[in-house]
């Protein structure tokens, strides 16, 4: 829809004087506000569900790799094969999963938590799994490629109703954006808690790094620092391969305790309430319907893709600063503080951004959220090489990656009420809306390890190396610098034409109160709505 077109629909007069205000409608809007009031304590419950994903993702993210190669002992080829395959049946399962939500029955627990408290106790099993390493050597490959898919179509299970549950935990925007930032800061604890634990536990198992032809490493050299931590004397303590096993295992243990934890908290604190208030759901649809259905709605394709290339973007960034801190710049003995201070920054800084998209709009906290650390990945690849800077460097990065966090789940829920006053007699489809942006995500970090890995490749990275060469510190440079700015220009670009603007979306809000009013009002007219809004 055009700009003009929304700005026709929601203006005063359509709103205020086509229609007399109906007092009996008034009174029930206010008793419905007051009902849709989330307590704290709520907000916690259900943003506490939030930190499974986040913890598994982050462990999964920044170990598996290096676990399969150097603990399970795979072959590298095999090694691409399970992370490639996982990636890509994960997205998969997203609007499969969302499609099968979608067409679940209603129970006494609700339509989203049943998923949720079924495929926790699976869920942990198969991820528990993953990081053990069987006695068996032939049959390592189809072990892990089976149980990291069957994790991700598990943690899938639970992933999607979760995000779907922002629409069913209130009917006020207000209480679900404020939700929706319990849960980003939450998110943004997980990756913490995530880096913590596994990287903690694990930290001192890893293997010593592999000097190249030229390379000083003995004690007193200037690259004996990058032997992880193990000094080349005769008092090392050596790290036993078994030893190192044991450490996954122990992390895999603890970050399987914290999975079932939150969702029991989530599952007991969260009360799921029924569309008792909206019209019927509508007929069941086929999956093929469904996807026409959601991707026919225009502010939604928008507000994907233009997630799609800001993510990516993010993601390049995140994917590689711990290389380039490593490589590029030399801080290999700092560089898990380096990302701890991102996801610090990202957790203090939600709150702020919540503040800001009520206080000027979210299209405006998109563009001053996702443009921020432009200037910053700049500095950090022109600057020589400067602890301090790449600190304030990644301080600012975690100030963009709690915009990026926060800002797609606070703007979904008013692409699903956009999509619901166009389409009042098509209701139950939330589900589909955040599956597919959950698959659009995991489809970008797809391309994110897949662009990483073969330029890596093709600059001729060598595998737990001490250095790197020339060609590998440009290449990262790329990968944190221009490819991240680039990809966000274009998303920002994207949602320039992006029309649910602050407007509209208070228009929506009335239409769809007005909605609810006159479904619980016996003497209004049904059709009224309907016909007030079609065009």
């Amino acid at each position: 829809m055009a700009k003009g077109e929304g700005t026709e629909l929601y203006s005063n007069n359509s709103l205020l004087t086509n229609k007399p205000v109906n007092p009996d409608v008034v009174k029930l809007a206010v008793k419905c506000e007051q009902r849709n009031r989330l307590s704290i304590c709520n907000k916690l419950c259900y943003a506490v569900g939030g930190a499974p994903y986040q913890i598994t993702g982050c462990a999964l993210g920044f170990f598996l790799q290096i676990y399969l190669l150097d603990v399970a002992q795979l072959d590298p080829f095999y090694a691409s094969i399970i992370l490639f395959v996982g990636r890509a049946w994960d997205a998969i399962t997203d609007p499969t999963i969302g499609f099968l939500v979608s067409r679940s029955p209603w129970t006494r627990f609700g339509r989203m938590l049943p998923w949720i408290l079924f495929s926790t106790p699976l869920a942990v099993v198969s991820y528990f799994l993953i990081w053990y390493v069987p006695t068996f050597e032939n049959g390592r490959v189809i072990w892990y490629l089976v149980f990291y898919c069957l994790f991700q179509t598990l943690q899938t299970c639970f992933h999607v109703p979760y995000s779907a549950l922002t629409m069913f935990i209130s009917e006020d925007q207000k209480e679900r954006d404020s939700a929706t930032a319990y849960r980003m800061t939450v998110e943004v604890m997980g990756t913490v808690i995530g880096t913590a634990v596994q990287g903690q536990i694990v930290g001192m198992a890893n293997a010593p790094c592999i000097p190249a032809p030229g390379d000083n490493v003995t004690a007193d050299g200037l690259n004996s620092s990058l032997l992880l931590g193990q000094e080349v004397n005769a008092t090392t303590t050596v790290i036993t391969l078994d030893q190192t096993k044991a450490a996954y295992m122990i992390a895999s243990g603890a970050i399987c305790s914290i999975y079932v934890l939150c969702a029991v908290v989530l599952f007991l604190g969260v009360k799921e309430r029924k569309e008792s208030s909206r019209t019927p759901r509508s007929e069941l649809m086929s999956f093929w319907q469904g996807i026409r259905l959601v991707m026919g709605h225009g502010p939604y394709v928008k507000l994907v893709m233009g997630f799609l290339f800001t993510s990516l973007a993010f993601m390049l960034l995140e994917g590689n600063y711990a290389l380039f801190c490593c490589y590029t710049l030399g801080f290999r003995n700092d560089f898990q503080n380096i990302l701890l201070v991102i996801m610090l920054a990202a957790m203090l800084t939600i709150p702020f951004w919540q503040w800001f998209l009520t206080k000027f709009g979210k299209k405006t906290a998109v563009y001053i959220g996702t443009s921020s650390v432009i200037p910053f990945v700049i500095l950090v690849v022109c600057v020589e090489k400067n602890l301090i800077i790449t600190y304030i460097v990644s301080f600012a990065a975690g100030v963009g990656v709690a915009a990026a966090f926060l800002l797609p789940w606070s703007m979904l829920p008013d692409v699903v009420d956009d999509f619901q006053v166009r389409n009042p007699d098509s209701q139950g489809h939330e589900a589909i809306f955040y599956s597919f942006y959950v698959f659009f995500t995991k489809f970008a970090s797809g391309i994110s390890l897949g662009i990483s890995t073969l330029s890596l490749d093709f600059a001729g990275y060598m595998t737990r190396g001490c250095t790197q060469p020339e060609n590998v510190d440009i290449t990262l440079k790329v990968l944190v610098s221009a490819g991240p700015i680039g990809l966000i220009l274009i998303g920002l670009v994207i949602f320039h034409s992006y029309p649910i603007d602050e407007e509209r979306r208070q228009g929506n809000r009335k239409l769809l109160q007005e909605q609810r009013g006159n479904e619980s009002d016996s003497e209004t007219n049904p059709t009224e709505l309907t016909n007030m809004v079609r065009f």
